[in-house]
C-alpha cells in the first residue's frame, strides 16, 4: 500500500512537471570563463535527477560490497551458532542417556562457537566425571570458568558436586571453603557443605554450620531435628572422653532446651553421668524429664538409677501411679526400686502385677532373683524358664502361673529379714 500511494504521488507530480513544461520550459545560460553552457530549464533539472540517482546507485552498490565481508562473517557465525547449538542439545540428551562418549564429543565440539559456551562445558566435564576422567573433567571446568569468570559459584558448585561424587572430599573441602567466602549465605552451597561434613565425621564443624543452617532453611525440619541430635549427641561423646565432668556438663548446657527435652539426648547425657557414678545428678534429670513428658524408656532407666535416697526415689515413682496405673513398664521400675529399698514383699507385687499386664523378661527375671532369695525356688525356676521362652518366641505372651498371682493390694507375706537383699545387680542403661 506503500508503495502504491508513492508511485500515484510520483506519477501525479510528473504530470504537473510536463504540463509545466508545456507551457513554458524555460531557459538556462551558466558561463565559465570562455565556456558558455545554454539550454532549457527542463533539460537541465532532468539531467540534475538523472546524476543524483546515478550517485545514489553508485554509493548504494559501493556500501553493498564493502559490507560483503561482514555479513559473510556474520552468516558464518551464525550458521556456527545454529550448529553449536544442534550440537549443545544433542550432548544434553545423550548425556541424559547414558552416552558419556558421544555427549562430551557434542558438547566439546561446537562449544567455542557456542552462545552459551558455560553450559557446554559444565556438561562436558559431566561426561567426563562418569568416564573417570578427571583431567578432563578439570580442564573442562577451567574453561567454562574462563568463558564466564563472573559464573565462578556456578562453576564451583558443579566442580564440589562432582569431587563428592568421586568421594575427593579433601578437594571437595577446599572448593567449598572457597565458595563459602564469596557466596556465605548461597543454601546450596551450605547443603552440600553439610553432606561433606557429615561423610567427613566432622561434628565441631557441622556444629558450627547449624545456626546457617537453620537461618536459611537449607533443610527440612525433621532432617534438621536429626541432625542436631547428632552433632549434640556427638558433642556430649567427646566431653565425655575428656572425663572431665564440668566440661561435660557445660557442653550439656549449652544445647538448646528444645534438644534436651529430647529423649534421645537425655539418655546419652545420663548414661555419661552414670559411668562417672553422678546418680543423684541422674535421678534428678529423669525425674525432671519424665515429669514435663512421659517416656516409657525413661521411665525403666529411672528404676536402674541407684541414687543415695531410694525410699524418695521410691515414693517419686509411686507418684506416678496416679496417671499410669496400667503401666508395665512403671511398675516394673517400681519393683526394682523397692527390691533396693528391701521391701521384698511390695516389690513381688509390683513385679507381678506388671507381668500380669505384659510379661517380659526383665520382670520375670527380677521377680525370679527375689523368690530364689526368698527359698521359692520351685516357682523362681517357674519365672526363669517364662522368661526364657519369651525370649525365644516373643510372638506368644506367656502369662503368669496362676500359683504366682495375688489379689490386687495383697501381701505376699514374705518373712525375709530387712536386712537380707535380692541377688539382682542393678546396671545403668547401655
Amino acid at each position: 500500500m506503500k508503495i502504491l500511494i508513492l508511485g500515484l504521488l510520483g506519477l501525479a507530480a510528473s504530470v504537473l512537471m510536463a504540463l509545466a513544461i508545456k507551457a513554458d520550459n524555460g531557459y538556462i545560460l551558466i558561463g565559465y570563463g570562455q565556456w558558455t553552457i545554454e539550454g532549457s530549464l527542463a533539460f537541465f533539472l532532468i539531467m540534475n535527477l538523472v546524476l543524483f540517482a546515478l550517485l545514489y546507485l553508485s554509493l548504494r552498490i559501493i556500501s553493498r560490497v564493502s559490507a560483503t565481508p561482514r555479513k559473510l562473517h556474520d552468516w558464518r557465525q551464525h550458521r556456527g551458532a545454529l550448529k553449536a547449538r544442534k550440537a549443545l542439545t544433542q550432548g544434553l540428551v545423550e548425556l541424559s542417556e547414558g552416552n558419556w562418549k558421544r555427549a562430551e564429543k557434542d558438547l566439546v565440539r561446537f562449544a567455542g562457537k557456542s552462545e552459551t559456551p558455560l553450559l557446554n562445558y559444565l556438561a562436558a566435564a559431566r561426561s567426563a566425571q562418569q568416564q573417570d576422567a578427571h583431567e578432563r573433567r578439570d580442564h573442562y571446568l577451567q574453561l567454562a570458568h574462563e568463558s564466564m569468570p563472573e559464573a565462578d559459584v556456578a562453576v564451583g558448585l558443579t566442580q564440589a558436586e562432582l569431587q563428592l561424587d568421586h568421594a575427593q572430599l579433601e578437594q571437595a573441602l577446599a572448593t567449598l571453603k572457597h565458595l563459602q567466602e564469596i557466596a556465605p549465605r548461597h543454601t546450596h552451597v551450605l547443603k552440600l557443605l553439610k553432606e561433606l561434613y557429615v561423610r567427613l565425621d566432622d561434628w565441631p564443624a557441622l556444629g558450627q554450620l547449624l545456626p546457617e543452617l537453620k537461618k536459611r532453611k537449607v533443610i527440612d525440619p525433621e532432617e534438621l531435628q536429626k541432625l542436631e541430635l547428632r552433632v549434640y549427641h556427638h558433642q556430649l561423646l567427646q566431653a565425655a572422653q575428656e572425663e572431665n565432668l564440668t566440661q561435660l556438663q557445660t557442653v550439656w548446657n549449652r544445647i538448646p532446651s528444645a534438644i534436651r527435652a529430647k529423649e534421645e539426648m537425655v539418655t546419652t547425657y545420663v548414661n555419661h553421668l552414670m559411668n562417672r557414678e553422678e546418680h543423684n545428678q541422674v535421678e534428678h534429670i529423669l525425674r525432671d524429664s519424665i515429669n514435663r513428658n512421659w517416656n516409657d524408656d525413661l521411665v525403666e532407666l529411672y528404676g536402674r538409677v541407684p541414687a543415695d535416697e531410694s525410699a524418695r526415689q521410691l515414693s517419686t515413682a509411686e507418684g506416678w501411679l496416679k496417671d499410669q496405673s496400667r503401666n508395665a513398664i512403671l511398675l516394673l521400675t517400681l519393683g526394682r526400686l523397692s527390691l533396693r529399698s528391701k521391701l521384698w514383699g511390695k516389690a513381688r507385687t509390683y513385679l507381678e502385677a506388671s507381668i500380669g499386664i505384659e510379661p517380659t523378661i526383665a520382670a520375670y527375671r527380677a521377680l525370679g532373683a527375689l523368690l530364689e532369695r526368698m527359698g521359692e525356688q520351685e516357682q523362681a525356676l517357674t519365672c526363669f524358664k517364662a522368661g526364657l521362652e519369651l525370649g525365644s518366641d516373643r510372638t506368644r505372651p506367656i502369662e503368669l502361673p496362676a500359683s504366682l498371682k495375688l489379689p490386687a493390694g495383697e501381701s505376699n507375706g514374705a518373712s525375709a529379714s530387712e536386712d537380707e537383699k535380692p541377688r539382682l545387680e542393678v546396671v545403668s542403661k547401655s
